[in-house]
């Protein structure tokens, strides 16, 4: 048996072992920003300071076309809608611009995450680009921020396109309060573990094989840009939910629901809140697919969204 003095020595030395540990877990974890100039080589776009922020943006297809904009959902950018874009880009004016936060948009310097902030922001970049009207296109959060404003600005949208929306509460998101955030995502500003990334990004995708290397690559330097893990970490305790059956039921555009059967993040079954509440919209189920359908399929997925754009049956 170890006497008294012994005791304490040896948990002195276990105690000691376990700070040097984490010490060197943290050391290990430890991810540093990547430099601004390399990542905007890396993933190009063009530069627009609206309301005193300098948004990374892409704005292709033919200036006098009908024009959609797409809104990224948390923790993305812009590139996450490269395959619809392209596609869309024969017949419409298509923009999509990384939230701020996120991508290399970066930081607000206001600090101001609301969605009223966003849709002044919204407001305000389509009058420089010289759009009044515009079908908005959201994934995810970019689901709510474009129903929100499509309810609040109702002449501004011209049709509605909502990729499993985010707005109802759910577990650790009541309405009217912000929520409580873990302790380890505090942690976010200093770290970014290449597994930790991959297994989120595998949750939303219905057939995990089918997400690539480079796109795994691409969100974490994303997730790396100057600034963004801040950002999120501070955009995620501003997340104040309101009731959206009052504010679903201002929006007049046709919308359409498009839902992957495999979502794990916001479940398929979360579209009978908005059919409830819409009074415009139309569910289109896709089997087999989850929360990105357009990074997972971009061509089957896309198929009902032209359809609906152009006036048909989706």
């Amino acid at each position: 048996m170890f006497g008294q003095k012994n005791v304490r020595t040896i948990a002195g030395g276990v105690a000691g072992l376990a700070v040097l540990g984490l010490a060197g877990l943290a050391l290990f974890l430890y991810a540093p920003d990547k430099p601004r100039a390399a990542l905007e080589a890396a993933y190009p776009g063009t530069y627009r300071i609206v309301d005193g922020v300098r948004l990374r943006l892409r704005d292709t297809g033919p200036r006098d076309a009908p024009a959609v904009i797409l809104l990224h959902g948390f923790g993305a950018s812009l590139d996450t809608w490269e395959p619809w874009a392209k596609a869309l880009s024969s017949r419409f004016r298509v923009i999509r611009l990384d939230l701020p936060g996120f991508g290399l948009t970066g930081a607000d310097p206001s600090g101001d995450y609301s969605d009223s902030r966003m849709m002044q922001i919204l407001v305000d970049l389509k009058a420089q680009l010289g759009i009044e009207r515009a079908s908005l296109i959201g994934n995810s959060m970019g689901g709510r921020i474009a129903w929100t404003f499509a309810a609040f600005h109702p002449e501004r949208v011209s049709h509605l396109v909502l990729v499993s929306p985010d707005g109802f509460a759910s577990p650790g998101f009541a309405y009217g309060r912000p929520p409580k955030i873990p302790l380890m995502m505090q942690a976010l500003p200093y770290v970014a573990p290449r597994g930790m990334i991959r297994a989120d990004l595998a949750a939303a995708y219905g057939r995990p094989e089918a997400l690539s290397e480079a796109t795994l690559t691409r969100y974490r330097d994303l997730l790396l840009a100057p600034g963004v893990r801040a950002a999120i970490l501070a955009r995620t305790g501003q997340t104040i939910l309101r009731d959206p059956a009052p504010i679903l039921a201002r929006v007049t555009a046709p919308t359409l629901l498009l839902w992957g059967e495999k979502d794990a993040m916001i479940p398929i079954a979360n579209a009978a809140d908005y059919l409830r509440d819409l009074p415009h919209a139309k569910l289109v189920r896709l089997p087999n697919l989850g929360h990105v359908p357009f990074e997972e399929s971009p061509e089957r997925s896309l198929v009902p969204v032209e359809r609906f754009l152009s006036g048909q049956t989706p």
